[in-house]
């Protein structure tokens, strides 16, 4: 029992960062941000939830200027002000901030913020694994291993999460009627909108490439057409 004691320790350890980090970006979220108020993304909301039968998809703006979309542990729905500032200037289209809505819905829909906390948590118990292993035969050297191993899991594990939210929002703009290329064409909007210069890289990225995301898009429209779920 005393060998697991670390592990359970960090396992413990994951459960409250995570649930006191939710706590926090919860209060963070409830003080800067207001309920959105435009007409034209109102109606492309209404259309989404008509399409999964909801009364009503609600999306907040985040008072803050980063360009980005935000699915909160709760389940409430983000958009930035940066973000919403773009769409207002004509940089970012109705159909591309719609298909960013239906993404960071995916994340809910699909239990991401849940799954995290489990990942967050098997990621402390193997880093600690890791470095008790390496710990005996590399001194010093097993928790910058163990650190470089685990970032790699969660980034892959990141990925995933996008791709599974990508295609849920292909499928829902596309029973919604609104369609793929907004979401699409965002994507290639969107290392200029945030001011991303260089790509990490690939299997350090908590995001795909763009052009697999839009390769991706494009693959399931293609089975959808044939049948294939």
């Amino acid at each position: 029992m005393i060998k697991f004691t670390p592990i359970l320790l960090a396992v413990l350890y994951g459960l409250l960062m995570y649930f006191f980090s939710s706590r926090r970006l919860r209060s963070e979220l409830d003080e800067h941000s207001t309920v959105l108020d435009d007409p034209t993304l109102s109606a492309m909301t209404k259309r989404m939830a008509d399409a999964i039968d909801l009364h009503r998809i609600k999306v907040h703006i985040y008072e803050i200027d980063p360009i980005n979309g935000l699915a909160a542990p709760d389940g409430r729905i983000f958009i930035t002000r940066g973000f919403f500032n773009k769409y207002k200037d004509g940089e970012v289209s109705a159909d591309e901030l719609a298909s960013v809505i239906a993404h960071e819905l995916g994340h809910v829909a699909l239990g991401h913020s849940r799954r995290r906390m489990i990942d967050f948590s098997g990621q402390n118990a193997l880093r600690m694994v890791i470095i008790m292993v390496l710990g005996r035969f590399l001194p010093g050297l097993g928790v910058y291993i163990a650190n470089m191993l685990t970032s790699l899991l969660a980034a892959r594990l990141s990925r995933t999460d996008e791709y599974e939210a990508d295609k849920y929002a292909s499928a829902l703009l596309t029973k919604a009627g609104i369609g793929t290329a907004g979401q699409k064409s965002l994507f290639l909007k969107l290392d200029k909108l945030t001011g991303v210069g260089g790509r990490p890289l690939a299997w350090t990225a908590s995001h795909p490439k763009t052009a697999d995301r839009i390769a991706a898009i494009e693959a399931n429209e293609g089975a959808w057409k044939n049948g294939i779920s």
